[in-house]
């Protein structure tokens, strides 16, 4: 589906991953400003975007993107067991049924109710996967700003070490447990939101 070499990736194979990717790249170096490789000067891809990553894209009914992540088995590499193993007070959670988020974009080209519906509608996706693949915990390492916000939606989630300083601001790692309650709690967090989108896992189209 991607035709990698370390650093260097090819070109993204379909329209949505390359909608996703592009969306990276204006979300997390034009925006953000985060130091990261860009492919073809419109792609944000990473040592990461390896055929072991999976991908959740949302897209609206004429195929733009409107919020995307990426999820990555923890055996293998991913962005906390590599980079950030620092920011757990213990050991990296890893097994066959934890996955690390990451890339969690929202598409800039929407106003803020836009964001938030998609906002919804990916946590929602995301814990549905879970559910349907088997998926017991989701990692991930975010900034203390939006640990807040995963926080509150109302899943079981928790730091897996104390804030740490960093260049990009101050990180954290964090840990979701899903089990067959979290469509609920995500329901009283105010945050479960069926889909409306269309949902392409991994840039093909799910039904």
């Amino acid at each position: 589906m991607i035709n990698m070499t370390p650093r260097a990736p090819g070109a993204p194979g379909n329209a949505a991953l390359r909608a996703m990717f592009a969306a990276r790249k204006r979300v997390f170096i034009d925006l953000l400003k985060w130091d990261l490789p860009v492919l073809a000067g419109q792609y944000e891809l990473d040592e990461f975007d390896t055929p072991a990553a999976r991908y959740l894209i949302l897209l609206d009914a004429d195929g733009h993107h409107c919020a995307s992540a990426r999820l990555l088995p923890t055996e293998g590499e991913h962005l906390l067991g590599n980079h950030y193993a620092h920011l757990c007070a213990g050991h990296v959670p890893r097994g066959p049924t934890i996955c690390e988020i990451s890339r969690f974009c929202l598409d800039r080209d929407q106003d803020a109710a836009s964001r938030r519906v998609a906002r919804d509608q990916l946590v929602t996706a995301l814990a549905e996967h879970a559910l349907r693949e088997g998926i017991t915990d989701y990692t991930g390492v975010a900034d203390s700003c939006w640990f807040d916000q995963v926080q509150g939606f109302g899943w079981r989630c928790a730091a897996l070490g104390p804030q740490t300083a960093d260049p990009g601001g101050r990180l954290m790692a964090l840990h979701i447990h899903i089990d067959a309650h979290v469509l609920d709690d995500l329901k009283r967090g105010g945050v479960y939101a069926p889909l409306s989108l269309h949902l392409a896992d991994n840039g093909e189209a799910v039904t």
